[in-house]
């Protein structure tokens, strides 16, 4: 079965954003083993200390990354996907043998150069910004969408 890591930086803090989460995790239990896993956020607020911070934040991500796995970075500059294209490289990657997708998300401050260069895939959701907890619900989503798609499924209308 797929494995799909979805390392983010920063706590869920918000019932409803953990909820939704929830959701999502309890329907794609049919599709893959979905991991999701939390770094924490260092807190920063001059430009010096954000680079600092994100640095910190990278180190942290890439020790959770897992080995051998496709890596699509959330970045807002990045190249975006339909719903169906999204579906279409999902599958081409299991066709191609790969048994793990990492997607993973910043924090308000962004993500380092670092972990976007090791990105297979540079991926955003829009041009306009999202809270990253929020972009957390989002990605879930799209990701179970794809499945959905996939198979068939009415879901996707």
């Amino acid at each position: 079965m797929l494995g799909i890591d979805v390392i983010c930086v920063g706590k869920l803090k918000e019932k409803f954003f953990s909820d939704a989460c929830d959701e999502y995790k309890k329907r794609m239990g049919a599709y893959c083993k979905l991991n999701i896993c939390e770094v924490a956020e260092v807190p920063a607020s001059t430009p010096s200390e954000i680079q600092k911070a994100l640095c910190t934040e990278a180190e942290r991500i890439e020790a959770k990354i897992p080995k051998d796995a496709y890596i699509i970075c959330m970045c807002i500059e990045a190249k975006q996907l339909s719903s169906e294209e999204l579906s279409e490289k999902i599958g081409q990657l299991k066709c191609m043998g790969k048994s793990r997708i990492c997607i993973i998300i910043g924090g308000s401050n962004g993500m380092d150069e670092s972990i976007k260069r090791r990105a297979d895939l540079k991926l955003s959701m829009s041009r306009m910004t999202f809270p990253h907890h929020l972009a957390r619900v989002m990605v879930l989503e799209q990701v179970y969408r794809a499945f959905k798609i996939e198979e068939g499924s009415g879901y996707h209308k």
